[in-house]
């Protein structure tokens, strides 16, 4: 039997994969009430993850797609090497990192490789990969399960763990961020992991390209005004760095 969270999870990547959904179809692959259904529609609408419509609902094109690993060192690669560049002149000789999965931190993993006695912790097995040719890095792998898609590590025991640690810095790369939702990602052991990483952090550096701008996934990872430092390229939209600026939100675009 589904919980609640994880049946509207699926309903949005029905919807994302169909592109219209019906309240009678849900209600019949889930086997539960229409009544019901509407519920998590409606409660859905309200997120910006589907659009109602009349009978069901539609594919919300400010939904952010989730690609594999794979696909994703293909999109905007030359953006995510110069947004890299701009989150390594950041780090300091001796410092203390967390480094989130994804491609866009593996990026940032390759330009740390001038950076002395650095201390780095991962959940990200491609960027571990990465880190283990820094002869002058002290790598820390965090452990769990892999989920394949995103070639990264979770687990409910991890976050417990974390908590025996200070680093001075979390770079975190996001699937969606908006004004509104914050930072988002699609898979929710990922979202709780992110936040634990956080608390563990002085400070919160968020690196994305603007195509991520107005894009939502389903789990909320962190409100903007947790972010200190936001690295994007030019192409963000002026009003969303000004809005940054005015939570106290350093915005470096490259």
């Amino acid at each position: 039997m589904l919980t609640t969270i994880e049946r509207r999870q699926k309903i949005v990547l029905m919807t994302e994969e169909k592109g219209k959904v019906s309240v009678k179809e849900l209600a019949k692959t889930f086997d539960i009430s229409e009544v019901s259904i509407r519920h998590d529609l409606n409660e859905l609408g309200k997120r910006g993850l589907v659009v109602r419509s009349r009978g069901g609902a539609v594919a919300c094109d400010k939904l952010a797609k989730e690609l594999s690993i794979k696909d994703k060192h293909n999109e905007n690669y030359e953006i995510k090497v110069q947004l890299a560049k701009a989150v390594a002149n950041l780090i300091e000789d001796g410092d203390s990192l967390i480094i989130d999965s994804g491609t866009t931190t593996e990026e940032v993993a390759k330009a740390l490789t001038k950076k002395q006695e650095l201390t780095v912790m991962t959940n990200g097995l491609n960027i571990a990969h990465v880190l283990a040719d820094i002869d002058d890095a002290n790598v820390f792998m965090l452990g769990g399960q892999l989920r394949k898609k995103s070639m990264s590590f979770y687990s409910p025991e991890v976050e417990k763990a974390l908590s025996k640690y200070n680093f001075k810095k979390v770079i975190l790369g996001v699937d969606g961020i908006d004004q509104e939702a914050g930072i988002t990602t699609h898979y929710e052991p990922e979202a709780m992991l992110n936040r634990s990483m956080c608390t563990r952090a002085d400070q919160v550096i968020v690196v994305t390209d603007s195509t991520k701008f107005g894009k939502r996934a389903l789990y909320n990872v962190l409100p903007l005004k947790s972010i200190d430092i936001l690295v994007t390229d030019k192409k963000m939209p002026s009003e969303f760095i000004e809005s940054l600026i005015a939570l106290g939100i350093k915005v470096i675009t490259a």
